[in-house]
């Protein structure tokens, strides 16, 4: 019954079923082994800096102190956490209790797979010196806390583009 009336009103069961269900990544954070955050991306708003250095600090931790066999995935305060470890770099999102942390897993392999494309074999140093290209990467990528584009040749193109209008 409610697939035919959602039929009848235009919208998804699964929209019906689920009105304020939405998929949100919450922030974005690239952090070395020291603890250095060398990019963040927050989607949705905190009281003040302090507050974000202090999250910062527990989120490097937590995930720095895990042992390789557990799961990438752990829960911290009304969040999940979703990370990955490359070279010396951690890629960390922050994102809804019941989204599905195998997509954001995915969502980081690919930004580093783009970061790797654009900057021939990214490392730290890329990042650092190069972090307005980053966050461009990272908006082409990512808009408003959810995944826009899934394609890393078409988020190199638009790089590409946006460079050649400058």
């Amino acid at each position: 019954p409610h697939l035919a009336a959602a039929r009848e009103r235009g919208t998804s069961q699964t929209a019906d079923l689920h009105p304020q269900c939405s998929t949100m990544i919450r922030f974005l954070l690239l952090q070395n082994k020291q603890g250095r955050t060398r990019l963040s991306k927050w989607f949705v708003p905190f009281s003040s800096e302090s507050d974000r250095a202090r999250i910062e600090a527990e989120i490097h931790s937590l995930v720095v102190a895990r042992d390789r066999k557990y799961s990438n995935f752990l829960e911290f305060h009304s969040y999940k956490l979703v990370y990955r470890r490359y070279a010396g770099l951690y890629f960390t999102i922050a994102c809804d209790i019941e989204d599905n942390e195998l997509s954001y897993l995915e969502a980081i392999h690919l930004f580093v797979e783009v970061l790797d494309s654009y900057f021939n074999n990214v490392c730290e140093l890329d990042i650092v010196f190069n972090f307005n290209k980053v966050y461009t990467l990272l908006d082409e990528f990512i808009l408003a806390g959810e995944v826009q584009e899934t394609s890393r040749l078409g988020i190199i193109e638009r790089l590409a583009e946006l460079e050649r209008l400058d």
